[in-house]
């Protein structure tokens, strides 16, 4: 018997509304049993949610309970073709007291609301510090450049590749300084819950997790990607940060890490410039969207042209200026890196360092 369950449920509380991204699919449920599957405990490997590459839409209902179980809040959603939920929910007084959330899927049975979980809303409020960081090469060395090591990597769990020691420190470090994490990687959507593993595996317990969604590249209804993106990270990737700092508001402090392996170094850079006001974002895109990092058709290019105009209106209604730190993991004997002119590198603002030879020093706030 096969029931809707869903797969992640991130919701962000800022002080002006809660923004809620979820995903949902049909999973094989066996009912209630008295003996505990061991393999439940044991870490997955993405192979095992190859489920996620079917798509259905989903309708939940929402209902948000204060600290004394009183609902303040309900109302219903439909996903896209995917089963995706992407919305916000704009903040009054009552429902700035919503403390946890209950949704039910009440679609695919008529008349019966199948209870898919209770959901805590992380808070981000006051002074908001982000650190954003890249999986693939910048957390752990996972490799997919021949047939066979694409087979190891849906097969083994993550825990199996090395650990890029020097990036699980420093990102750790951040974290105890009171950033919130975020992971954003061009992985498969299927990789979730192995990632969620070992993010577990490594005390990251409330990062939100950002992945390419594979069936996007193929679908005629809602296909925002292209089969050129398999390869092509600028598109997906610029757009999930902008996704990420409209869900939070424009942070105070952030860390933006990734590795010199692809496009990260470019796309990080085109945010700090937008974010620091050195140029307005419409003109910075019409000058960087003919690199080869950023290869994108018409309806692409407008997408995210429409979102630099929404984070450039966020920019202008915030006071204080976000101050940003980047770090690239940089490939071997590295020392600098080669960039689009229009970007102008600083190196205040973005290091170079080890993957794993050389030990970081201590993370700092970023440089005012």
């Amino acid at each position: 018997m096969k029931r809707p369950n869903l797969v992640h449920f991130l919701a962000i509380k800022t002080d002006d509304y809660i923004s809620v991204k979820a995903s949902c699919t049909m999973k094989e449920w066996k009912g209630p049993t008295a003996v505990v599957d061991l393999g439940a405990f044991t870490p997955k490997f993405p192979i095992q949610d190859f489920r996620l590459l079917r798509s259905s839409q989903f309708r939940i209902k929402l209902i948000g309970l204060d600290e004394n179980q009183k609902q303040v809040f309900k109302k219903t959603y439909d996903s896209d073709h995917f089963g995706n939920f992407n919305f916000k929910i704009p903040l009054n007084e009552e429902r700035k007291k919503i403390a946890v959330f209950q949704a039910y899927e009440i679609k695919k049975n008529k008349g019966l609301q199948i209870h898919l979980g209770s959901y805590l809303p992380i808070t981000i409020q006051g002074e908001k510090k982000l650190i954003i960081c890249d999986f693939d090469k910048t957390l752990v060395d996972t490799k997919y450049s021949s047939t066979k090591e694409v087979y190891n990597s849906l097969t083994k769990p993550l825990s199996a590749f090395p650990t890029v020691t020097n990036s699980l420190n420093l990102f750790t470090d951040y974290i105890g300084k009171g950033f919130h994490p975020f992971i954003l990687s061009a992985s498969p959507h299927f990789y979730e819950d192995s990632m969620r593993d070992w993010l577990y595996q490594n005390k990251v317990f409330t990062a939100g997790i950002f992945l390419k969604d594979y069936r996007r590249i193929f679908s005629i209804l809602e296909g925002e990607l292209t089969p050129k993106d398999l390869k092509i990270q600028g598109l997906y990737k610029l757009n999930h940060l902008l996704e990420i700092l409209m869900m939070t508001g424009i942070p105070d402090e952030l860390v933006l890490m990734g590795d010199n392996f692809e496009s990260d170094p470019i796309i990080y850079l085109t945010l700090y410039k937008v974010l620091n006001k050195e140029i307005e974002p419409w003109k910075l895109w019409s000058a960087l969207k003919k690199d080869p990092a950023f290869q994108f058709n018409r309806k692409q290019n407008s997408q995210v042209l429409s979102k630099f105009y929404q984070l450039g209106s966020m920019i202008s209604a915030k006071e204080k200026k976000c101050q940003v730190k980047i770090y690239i993991r940089k490939r071997a004997n590295e020392k600098e890196i080669s960039i689009n002119p229009v970007l102008k590198l600083d190196n205040k603002v973005i290091e170079l360092y080890e993957g794993n030879t050389a030990l970081l020093m201590p993370a700092e706030a970023p440089a005012q």
